[in-house]
């Protein structure tokens, strides 16, 4: 996966708790954009930010679709709606802020000192 290249290049390793679970992260959040965000016409944008001073990488998943994400109770027996529950399990923290443009950005963000 991209998301894995690019955080064995800052020095995340591949198998390591943090690396897994940005890659989590970035999975869910995309295909959240793709499923739930998608806007004919128009893509998403995923951009990751690795702060050393904060010991953070920061995952944002930018899409044109107006709607906010919301966390759902997910039957048992359902294969979705999970996604922003694992999230949550697995980031350190997260939120939707406003995008220039329609739409708004998913962020969630991962420590990794």
């Amino acid at each position: 996966m991209l998301a894995g290249h690019r955080l064995h290049v800052w020095g995340v390793p591949y198998d390591s708790p943090q690396g897994q679970a940005v890659e989590l992260v970035v999975a869910e959040l995309t295909a959240n954009a793709v499923l739930h965000g998608h806007v004919p016409g128009r893509k998403f944008e995923l951009r990751l930010v690795r702060d050393r001073g904060a010991g953070t990488v920061r995952v944002e998943v930018s899409d044109a679709h107006p709607g906010r994400p919301e966390r759902v109770a997910a039957p048992p027996e359902g294969e979705g709606g999970r996604g922003l529950l694992l999230v949550e399990a697995v980031g350190s923290r997260w939120g939707v802020a406003p995008r220039r443009g329609p739409g708004k950005t998913v962020w969630a963000e991962v420590d990794c000192p």
